[in-house]
């Protein structure tokens, strides 16, 4: 409940938000993709992907228990796309099975409405066929089209390579290295920012 009534306080002290909050989302799709809110059902698999050594290589976020992922499932559950000061994850599924098989998260700002962070993560199993590129150009038709987000962006480790080579392909540019920015697991961290406006998605 803690996720809902921050969302419903900010919401109530910066209604000029409030037309812009997507309260009706609920997929978008792909040829291969359903791109939806996760669901509880969804645990078992997003807990074994999400726990992967070749996944948490690259992330900060590092469950160790199932429960961590319900509740954060259920936390997600509580808001909508577009609310400032939110970051809202969406479960990348197969179109036929429903099955999951990544996620991608959208950070949305309180100081800068019109910019965009995304986040992604494809499970090992379903890596090298496609799917991230396919699930990253219809989340920048989502930000661009729907929400009328002015830039998107995304954070990367340089040392993930296919992750930069998946922004390249969606058309982002690097805009910056930042040496030893991020300080994860006692760990500093150099950090990359790729980017994209809308003039340059939609002349695309």
């Amino acid at each position: 409940m803690v996720v809902k009534e921050k969302m419903e306080k900010y919401i109530d002290k910066n209604s000029v938000y409030k037309e812009y909050i997507d309260m009706d989302f609920k997929c978008l799709y792909t040829d291969r993709l359903v791109i939806r809110r996760l669901k509880l059902s969804d645990k078992e698999d997003f807990f074994k992907y999400r726990s992967h050594r070749n996944v948490i290589k690259y992330q900060s976020w590092k469950p160790k228990y199932i429960q961590e992922i319900e509740d954060f499932i259920k936390s997600m559950n509580e808001i909508h796309p577009n609310i400032p000061g939110t970051w809202f994850q969406m479960a990348l599924c197969i179109k036929e099975t429903d099955k999951i098989i990544g996620d991608v998260g959208l950070h949305f700002f309180e100081t800068n409405f019109l910019d965009a962070e995304i986040g992604y993560t494809v499970s090992p199993d379903f890596q090298g066929k496609g799917y991230g590129i396919e699930a990253v150009r219809e989340i920048l038709n989502y930000l661009f089209g729907k929400l009328g987000k002015h830039r998107v962006f995304a954070s990367v480790d340089p040392e993930n390579k296919p992750s930069i080579a998946l922004l390249e392909r969606a058309g982002m540019r690097k805009e910056g290295h930042f040496r030893k920015n991020l300080f994860i697991d006692g760990e500093w961290l150099d950090e990359c920012i790729y980017a994209i406006l809308d003039e340059e998605w939609h002349i695309r």
